[in-house]
């Protein structure tokens, strides 16, 4: 047997003296000549790209967590509006990712509905089969457990900030109550100051007055801040509620994309045993038909002999 022989030198040469012909300048024929050594890089699918820009979503989620953590829990850095403002950010984030997610879900559906045909061994007409299918409800999961994770890590921010919230409405509560109570015993003061002996009747009314004011005008004061304290409270409340609600919503949806993965799997494993079941059938066929088709000719070729020889023996 000849030895092989190396002929792609011979073929670059080829591809150089044809080049010319075919209107190829240097640098197209340098681009081809590449294009043996170094292959095109596989084109993404729509789904691959779209869940690639929610991982991204997520992850600029994360980071603006990361970096607006200290601001949000410490109440001296910013205000309470600004506050709100990287809450309704957060929030926003949040559903934009949700509906993304959903987007990849929805593709998912759509193209298992578009190649819903399938043969006698549950094989799909194209190049979709389980696996794919599988895989693709697996990355839909990730996506939804790193989404959960990073708003876990909000929820809790803002636990810190309701409650610390609380911890200053209470403090003020009790200062007001010690100020009802002085205000209730201010009145006696007077009875015991309005004795002819001091001679200063006019002055010290007049004091007590300015005092009972000044009182007054603090505790309105504080009670105004302690409403406002309540109030904002009472909506990071409603707020903490709303994070739950879609936290549990996504930990539903990720428990349901969970069960149709395993059933998704079982599904290619019974495929998987179906395929090999197949082949096993067929072979056994094929075998079987190559000993029939054997068996009818030895048959027809012993019974034409049978014939000549009861002919010529006759």
């Amino acid at each position: 047997m000849a030895k092989s022989r190396d002929r792609t030198e011979d073929f670059k040469d080829a591809i150089r003296a044809t080049a010319p012909s075919l209107g190829y300048n240097e640098s197209k024929l340098a681009a081809v000549l590449a294009s043996f050594i170094l292959h095109k890089p596989v084109e993404k699918s729509p789904f691959t790209k779209a869940a690639l820009k929610t991982l991204e979503s997520i992850s600029e989620l994360e980071c603006f967590i990361v970096k607006h953590r200290k601001d949000y829990v410490d109440m001296h850095r910013i205000t309470e509006q600004e506050r709100d403002n990287i809450e309704h950010e957060v929030v926003i984030f949040v559903k934009s990712c949700r509906d993304q997610i959903n987007i990849l879900q929805n593709m998912i559906c759509t193209e298992e509905k578009s190649t819903n045909t399938k043969s006698w061994l549950h094989r799909r007409d194209d190049n979709i089969n389980a696996d794919v299918v599988a895989h693709k409800h697996g990355v839909v999961l990730i996506l939804s457990e790193r989404l959960h994770s990073v708003s876990v890590q909000f929820d809790r921010l803002r636990t810190i900030r309701s409650q610390e919230a609380l911890n200053r409405a209470m403090p003020r509560r009790k200062i007001n109550r010690v100020i009802h109570s002085t205000s209730s015993e201010q009145p006696s003061e007077p009875s015991a100051s309005s004795i002819p002996e001091l001679g200063g009747q006019e002055p010290t009314s007049r004091a007590l007055r300015v005092q009972d004011q000044l009182m007054d005008d603090e505790t309105r004061a504080l009670q105004v801040e302690l409403s406002s304290l309540l109030d904002a409270v009472q909506e990071a409340e409603t707020k903490t509620v709303e994070i739950s609600v879609l936290s549990h919503l996504m930990s539903t949806h990720v428990l349901q994309q969970a069960e149709q993965i395993e059933h998704l799997y079982e599904q290619a494993v019974e495929a998987t045993n179906n395929v090999e079941q197949g082949n096993k059938e067929l072979s056994q066929a094929i075998k079987r038909n190559s000993s029939s088709r054997t068996f009818l000719l030895l048959f027809l070729f012993v019974l034409t002999f049978s014939i000549l020889f009861l002919d010529w023996y006759s």
